[in-house]
């Protein structure tokens, strides 16, 4: 179990106040809080050896150096992986993006690339384009009335055409768990890559890229306590070797002449020019700390406050809960209250101290499937505690005077 009380004390944001109540942040799908111990290490960073890397000869460039690619290391490790198979970018947007550019020519006319119904704009968007450009076909597997996805659409929508199936670990709205493992196999059955959109999975559950054996993983480090603008896309070695670039000039290239050039190794060949070098001995920062804490720790914690907290607001009659049951998802939760437009809920929670996102949460067609236009999520972290759930539903109870 964790001792939430001393995990607080390394989160300085956490004693701010809000409107003279105090901070009650539940808005940890969109990005987490930071401890002292990530700020400290990029404060660290740009006092005492601030140096670009694998250029410099020199004590600070080959810190800068040693600490980067310690960094990469940690995520390799945290992910069971090899070092070259791991590629920072600004996050898993850039992570896909990068990936979508940089297999659009295998992507012929007639081909067909699956996604989920519940996937972020992140995992659609690049498909959708690439799929216009080269003619080819989209398809989307189902979901049920439970927020889970149909077994029978999966089979159904995958086949031979298949090229690319590309789903999300855990939406970002249901917060439904999806068996990523089974989806692979499925995928490669049928020849297709297998790619998933882990930015809410991977400060949640242990992942397994081994297990899971799929082609290609992003994820972010804003959302795992690290810092913003710092991001990774996990490959595996043969598959990133046969691809191409997504950006050119420096670092990524090993000899250059007026005719023609050569990549770098891996995994400096999609890293070109200077990278979020504080970014990314941030998140090595990060995931020191999570594994200190306990990623079985962390799991057992949100479990708890994600039954506590489905608990709490469904007796609340005027709220509607969307997605499945505690024991499918994690801790995500998208509600409205009745009759109220979840930017007014958001609105009136915050002058209680509460903060919840509300809008579309960049998965429009998924809100369309529900009915909605919008809705108010919550959703915890490892510093989050029962108490501030119950803060949650008082301020739910104060929407509902205001607007009853």
């Amino acid at each position: 179990m964790l001792h939430t009380k001393k995990i607080r004390k390394d989160f300085p944001i956490l004693n701010v106040k809000v409107h003279g109540k105090n901070l009650v942040y539940l808005d940890n799908a969109a990005t987490t809080q930071k401890p002292k111990q990530v700020i400290g290490t990029v404060k660290d960073f740009y006092e005492k050896y601030n140096a670009n890397i694998h250029r410099s000869i020199h004590e600070l460039g080959e810190k800068s150096t040693a600490a980067y690619e310690e960094a990469h290391k940690k995520v390799a490790d945290f992910i069971n992986t090899d070092f070259e198979e791991i590629i920072f970018t600004k996050g898993t947007t850039e992570s896909l993006n990068l990936l979508a550019y940089s297999l659009s020519d295998k992507i012929k006319p007639g081909d067909e690339i699956v996604l989920t119904q519940m996937e972020h704009h992140s995992n659609l968007v690049p498909w959708q384009q690439i799929a216009i450009k080269n003619k080819a076909k989209l398809k989307f597997i189902e979901i049920d009335k439970n927020g889970l996805l149909k077994k029978e659409s999966i089979k159904k929508n995958i086949t031979k055409k298949t090229k690319i199936v590309s789903v999300t670990h855990i939406s970002n709205v249901l917060g439904t768990v999806n068996d990523v493992d089974e989806i692979c196999r499925i995928a490669h059955e049928n020849d297709a890559l297998f790619i998933v959109d882990a930015a809410q999975s991977i400060q949640h559950i242990p992942v397994d890229v081994k297990k899971i054996n799929c082609d290609f993983l992003a994820f972010s480090g804003h959302k795992m306590l690290g810092p913003t603008g710092i991001g990774v896309l996990y490959g595996k070695k043969e598959l990133l070797q046969n691809l191409n670039p997504f950006n050119y000039g420096g670092e990524m290239i090993k000899e250059v002449t007026f005719e023609n050039s050569k990549w770098n190794d891996l995994p400096w060949k999609f890293e070109a020019g200077t990278p979020n070098i504080a970014g990314g001995i941030g998140l090595g920062a990060a995931i020191d700390y999570i594994n200190k804490v306990g990623m079985k720790n962390i799991m057992a914690h949100d479990k708890i406050l994600t039954e506590y907290a489905i608990e709490t607001l469904s007796k609340i009659k005027e709220v509607e809960i969307y997605g499945p049951k505690a024991e499918k998802r994690t801790s995500v939760i998208a509600f409205n209250v009745k009759g109220v437009h979840a930017h007014d809920t958001a609105s009136i929670l915050d002058t209680e101290g509460v903060a919840v996102r509300a809008g579309h949460h960049c998965a429009m067609p998924l809100s369309n499937i529900l009915g909605i236009t919008s809705s108010a999520r919550a959703s915890f972290y490892l510093y989050n505690t029962k108490q501030e759930i119950d803060k949650l539903a008082e301020g739910i109870k104060k929407v509902i005077k205001v607007f009853g």
